[in-house]
């Protein structure tokens, strides 16, 4: 009986981690199409509508655990919203200067610095994690077909998506340090409230428009928040209670031949094909 339950738990992770992977697949097409929406405000919406998914049982299940929950919990799930917040602002930017395959693929670089994250708290990885990691990431490479001399513009598009990588990384870290403790309700709450704070906060300051938008953007923000944000992220943050960080972060390498098969159907980009939108 014990195997067969520890069957049916690694059978559910899988689907899960299917799940997740298909969300966050469909984010870069999805944020590519919405041209009129700003960066910032579309990363504000999805982390904002995000939290509000989860208000309903975060009143409910997680009031008790709320009070209960250590303070230094609490101040990890704080920061991790605030990584997350940088990670979406520089990644969705970064939408509106380059390609969508070659965003996905040096965003999802994230693998590797949550690999060095690991090295510096203490963790040694073994030689054959790392050298799986140098094959993975020179897959992600030959598949999106990334291509750094294209032009300036993509190439500030690229060192944003890259950056986005390093706080995607620091991200998903944390979050798996807290999920030791915190539910996926309590944190996901914490963690998206506190992202959608500081980019209101972000919008604000630098005026960018957060509202009067088509309808045709509401509904994109409405499918982003769903597929990657619900589908995509509270999975996977689900998911770090049972399965470290960086097998996690491989699984969403992914991401990166999912994405660019769709933006290739859909918004008609080849992997080295590179966007003309203006930035927001």
């Amino acid at each position: 009986m014990p195997g067969r339950q520890t069957s049916d738990l690694h059978a559910t992770s899988v689907l899960l981690l299917v799940v997740g992977v298909i969300g966050v697949s469909l984010s870069g097409p999805l944020m590519a199409a919405a041209t009129a929406v700003p960066a910032l405000a579309m990363s504000l919406w999805r982390s904002g509508l995000g939290a509000l998914s989860l208000l309903p049982s975060g009143l409910t299940a997680s009031r008790h655990e709320l009070r209960t929950l250590p303070r230094r919990q609490v101040v990890r799930s704080c920061f991790a919203g605030v990584m997350l917040a940088c990670h979406f602002a520089t990644w969705t930017a970064s939408l509106k200067y380059t390609s969508v395959a070659s965003a996905t693929a040096l965003v999802c670089t994230q693998v590797a610095w949550v690999v060095v994250i690991a090295r510096l708290s203490g963790v040694r990885a073994s030689g054959q994690v790392w050298r799986g990691l140098g094959l993975a990431l020179a897959g992600v490479l030959v598949v999106s077909g990334v291509d750094l001399s294209i032009s300036t513009r993509a190439l500030a598009g690229d060192l944003l998506a890259l950056v986005g990588g390093v706080f995607a990384a620091v991200y998903v870290t944390v979050g798996g340090r807290v999920r030791e403790q915190a539910s996926t309700t309590t944190y996901g709450l914490l963690c998206y409230a506190t992202s959608a704070a500081v980019l209101l906060v972000a919008c604000v300051l630098g005026g960018v428009q957060i509202a009067g938008f088509s309808t045709r953007s509401w509904l994109l923000i409405a499918a982003v928040t769903v597929a990657s944000q619900i589908l995509g992220h509270s999975v996977f943050n689900y998911l770090l209670a049972t399965i470290s960080p960086t097998v996690v972060s491989m699984t969403i390498l992914l991401e990166v031949p999912g994405a660019a098969l769709l933006a290739g159907v859909f918004l008609g980009q080849t992997p080295h094909s590179r966007s003309t939108w203006d930035c927001c």
